[in-house]
């Protein structure tokens, strides 16, 4: 068994236990292989081990990797995780299903534009700013409220959005961890009372070092990507 599928068993495991721990349901909580950085035959290795869900940063290095991967007659699900760019929402749109990152109404009415030209639906989490080392995200509650009410009214046919993301702040302290997803747990739980006909079930938050408080917070998507495919050569 290669390093990457012990990783890969050791990570899911350890999911197991912490859904077990918190009173989830066993697979409640899906796994982004966070790849960037990691060549494509990292990936077709952790594909070859049962993971067909990654998450990338940088839309350039995901195209090249990902079409490789696919030429090949894998067809791995690709979900954006890093800051974007509008010029760089085009392709974002043709090789994802998934944008966790949006962050601003402009990027919203972009990946629309986008995605209405190729005819194809994508879902999006909005990127709440809860932590203070993270400069993405929505930081006013009130801008982020807008942007889901045009999703509720239909602005955007082309969009399904699915839920939220964060990223807690790079800090030892476990305490304002836990509060940055409690923080973004408790957002979701306004807004799906606000829309009741969104259904924004997903909470995307929880990396190598915090999954498992992540998930004790109510995490469906954890973004992992050191404990699997080790350091990231730069």
């Amino acid at each position: 068994m290669s390093q990457i599928s012990q990783n890969l068993n050791i990570i899911l495991s350890k999911i197991r236990e912490a859904e077990i721990k918190a009173g989830r349901a066993e697979n409640s909580v899906k796994l982004v292989a966070v790849s960037k950085f990691h060549p494509s035959e990292a990936v077709i290795e952790a594909i070859g081990a049962g993971q067909n869900l990654f998450g990338e940063n940088r839309i350039q290095e995901a195209s090249a990797k990902f079409d490789e991967i696919r030429s090949k007659g894998l067809n791995p699900e690709l979900h954006i995780i890093g800051s974007l760019q509008r010029n760089k929402v085009k392709e974002a749109v043709r090789i994802s299903s998934c944008i966790e990152s949006v962050d601003r109404m402009e990027l919203i009415e972009e990946i629309e534009k986008q995605a209405s030209k190729i005819n194809k639906n994508i879902e999006i989490l909005f990127e709440v700013h809860t932590g203070e080392d993270s400069k993405a995200g929505f930081t006013s509650e009130e801008e982020l409220a807008k942007a889901i009410e045009r999703c509720s009214k239909g602005d955007f046919p082309h969009i399904t959005p699915k839920g939220f993301m964060t990223m807690a702040p790079f800090t030892s302290d476990k305490a304002l961890v836990r509060k940055s997803f409690v923080t973004l747990r408790n957002l979701r739980e306004k807004f799906q009372k606000d829309f009741p006909n969104l259904d924004l079930c997903e909470l995307s938050m929880g990396m190598s070092g915090d999954y498992e408080t992540a998930i004790e917070e109510g995490a469906t998507i954890v973004r992992i990507g050191t404990a699997i495919f080790g350091e990231r050569v730069y």
